[in-house]
């Protein structure tokens, strides 16, 4: 009952407590970027199930791939791509929270 909890507050909570704590001027703008980082689970649309309860998303999928991962930290370096990297870093920070609660 908790893994559902502490995966979906990380993903809809963290991203909210990062933009008001680090983009206070933007931080409407930058909490809806980062949110918009969950729409890399369409690539669970991929797999066999579509959805298995399970199944550890990282390095399964390939928008959760360890490559992919590299390029949403690099993201996150760049002031310019800062908010969608950090977005993107967060999704995988739940997904992860999810495959060391199974």
């Amino acid at each position: 009952m908790a893994q559902p909890i502490v995966h979906y507050g990380i993903h809809f909570f963290l991203p909210l407590v990062v933009a008001l704590l680090c983009f206070k001027k933007h931080w409407k703008l930058a909490f809806l970027v980062m949110l918009s980082g969950i729409l890399i689970d369409l690539d669970h649309l991929l797999a066999n199930p579509i959805f298995d309860s399970n199944r550890c998303s990282i390095n399964f999928h390939p928008l959760h791939s360890y490559y992919a991962i590299g390029v949403y930290l690099v993201l996150s370096v760049f002031k310019k791509t800062r908010w969608i990297g950090l977005g993107l870093v967060i999704h995988i920070i739940a997904d992860q929270a999810d495959c060391w609660m199974m």
